[in-house]
């Protein structure tokens, strides 16, 4: 039995994982947040691999509140790049595969073509800074792939598309920017790839390969494409409005155009991904 420690259990991704882990039998799953696991402290996280064997780690825990992190230096780069360290150093030590999950902020933004996994990394504030840091330590350990994923939604948790759907239940109207660019991700599909992944893995013995990688759903959009599709979807009244971002000021900045290249996610891991609408709907029906 291939067994898997997925940190940050409790967020987006996790929720997702643990969701999925019914459907791949072979693997034997351990979901743990905060409370039953701080990656933070490194004699508790010695102290748990001492007693438990794990085959693969999936660290899905992260510091990801891109405003406050800007006043809260010290706590992100303590869960972004000293946890990370920590699981780095441990998968090294305990021969263990680990998968981290790292973001779009490690870039400024300026492309006007999709970014690949070779393009140069240039974080604006600090909550890009620390996880571009967690990619350096992580990557320290022979045997990890990160994954660097983009405006994450989900069923689970806080994040965008909850958001819209909340305030255009309740508004006439809403402010959204159009000149931010990306590609959405829904962690329900990341999550049943790096599962898939891990599966033929465990099956063929050749599919994992350390490294950087880019997962986003296919497609690209704006802020404003997204959320006018949520509200069409759900037949709300409320108008979104399309603003510059320069009309709504935040604490961080952030990438302008956060458009991925993920042909090397799909050639090597032989997956393909679905399209962004695609994906959105599929959420947008779990939350009918």
């Amino acid at each position: 039995m291939n067994t898997i420690l997925v940190t940050g259990s409790k967020g987006q991704l996790g929720s997702e994982l643990n969701k999925l882990s019914t459907e791949f039998p072979d693997l034997s799953m351990t979901f743990t947040d905060i409370e039953e696991l701080d990656i933070t402290n490194m004699s508790s996280l010695k102290l748990f691999f001492d007693n438990q064997k794990y085959t693969y780690i999936i660290n899905a825990a992260a510091y990801t509140a891109v405003d406050k992190a800007e006043s809260e230096q010290k706590k992100a780069a303590l869960i972004n790049v000293q946890g990370v360290s920590n699981l780095a150093r441990l998968a090294t030590n305990y021969k263990m595969h680990l998968f981290h999950i790292s973001t779009d902020y490690v870039f400024d933004g300026k492309n006007n073509v999709p970014y690949n996994e070779d393009d140069t990394v240039n974080p604006l504030g600090v909550y890009g800074k620390t996880k571009l840091q967690g990619e350096i330590e992580a990557l320290r350990h022979t045997d990890t792939v990160v994954i660097r994923t983009s405006w994450l939604y989900s069923s689970y948790g806080t994040n965008f598309v909850k958001t819209i759907l909340k305030y255009a239940k309740e508004r006439e109207a809403l402010n959204v920017v159009y000149d931010q660019i990306g590609s959405p991700t829904y962690a329900a599909d990341l999550a049943r790839a790096i599962l898939t992944l891990i599966n033929e893995n465990v099956h063929h013995h050749h599919l994992f390969k350390r490294g950087i990688y880019h997962y986003a759903n296919e497609g690209v959009c704006s802020w404003f494409d997204m959320a006018y599709e949520i509200v069409q979807r759900f037949e709300l009244p409320c108008k979104i409005i399309p603003i510059l971002t320069k009309d709504y000021p935040t604490v961080a900045k952030r990438p302008a155009y956060s458009v991925f290249d993920t042909s090397k996610f799909k050639q090597t891991f032989e997956q393909s991904i679905p399209y962004w609408r695609i994906s959105l709907d599929e959420c947008l029906t779990l939350l009918k």
